[in-house]
């Protein structure tokens, strides 16, 4: 019996997303009186053993150039192998793009109850309990689990990392890999200082920027944050910013600490796709843009005089 945590990794580097999973999944095992253990696919330039200081007691290393890139299909197998050389009863993901591939796959192979999205520990009073968002992010439901596997896909940034001191025991694991079916023939990578799907603080803008060429003092108010940027639909609609910042129910979905919203309304569909963040700021000079409803705190003015102040007096905060 044993907690299993997948390790998700890009270009042989650990993504944080897992160092939440893992602090999670020792939690977890620590109330369910066993151990966690983790599951690392494919090559890793990383130190797994320093992961031990997130709660892991075993990390199983299956080093098989196949998994250097993700196939589901590949990977599920792997990690059903995994888990039942180490008896796990309960399996962690992070509910990113990487979790949202393999999880439903695993549940259908182990025959496993699965909750996607959960936001909390599982409650173990009464049987195996754990919360989840539904209705993106309007509500939640607490779903009961009675299979003999568990697995559960917790949502990034929904957890706080807890580092403390401690080694992992580091096992080289062999087991059969089939040759995967999905070729990469090109990767392009997006260049920034933050990935937007793990930043703590996101800086995002609308149609109320008026135009491309202003967006230099979103890109400024990021950088003094180190902060992620982010935008509208319109906006990446009309091709003012890349898609990939797109946020929204259309877009990325994300659930940073902090998420200010600069010139944007707040249409439903961009709600759906932020109302995770822990705290919202909204500046527009629109007092009744439906944004406000949403938001933690606001300002109403103009963005091109608010912003440039804002800046400028975080600076002097930092310096």
């Amino acid at each position: 019996m044993s907690v299993l945590i997948f390790i998700d990794t890009n270009d042989g580097h650990v993504k944080k997303a897992s160092f939440e999973a893992m602090t999670y999944g020792a939690k977890v095992a620590e109330q369910l009186g066993t151990t966690a253990e983790g599951v690392v696919l494919g090559t890793v330039k990383d130190d797994l053993a320093a992961l031990g200081k997130y709660g892991v007691k075993k990390i199983h290393h299956v080093n098989n150039p196949a998994l250097d890139h993700l196939d589901a299909k590949v990977y599920t197998k792997a990690i059903a192998d995994v888990a039942g050389k180490t008896g796990a009863t309960v399996i962690v993901f992070s509910n990113n793009v990487d979790g949202k591939a393999i999880a439903p796959r695993l549940s259908a192979r182990l025959k496993a109850g699965l909750v996607s999205g959960a936001v909390a520990l599982p409650d173990t009073s009464k049987g195996f309990v754990v919360k989840k968002n539904v209705f993106s992010g309007k509500a939640f439901a607490n779903i009961s689990l009675g299979t003999d596997v568990k697995i559960i896909a917790l949502n990034p940034n929904a957890y706080q990392t807890i580092a403390g001191e401690g080694t992992a025991e580091v096992i080289a694991t062999d087991i059969s890999v089939d040759a995967p079916k999905v070729k990469v023939t090109a990767v392009n990578k997006v260049s920034g200082e933050v990935p937007l799907t793990e930043a703590e603080i996101v800086v995002s803008a609308g149609r109320g920027m008026k135009g491309p060429e202003n967006w230099g003092m979103i890109e400024e108010l990021a950088k003094v944050l180190h902060a992620a940027t982010a935008c509208s639909r319109p906006v990446a609609d009309a091709h003012w910013r890349p898609h990939n910042e797109h946020v929204g129910q259309t877009g990325t979905a994300i659930a940073p600490t902090l998420y200010i919203a600069i010139g944007i309304s707040g249409a439903i569909q961009h709600l759906a796709g932020v109302n995770r963040s822990k705290v919202i700021v909204v500046i527009n000079k629109d007092p009744e843009a439906p944004f406000f409803k949403a938001a933690d705190y606001g300002i109403v003015g103009d963005a091109f005089e608010v912003v440039p102040k804002m800046t400028e007096a975080i600076k002097k905060i930092k310096a």
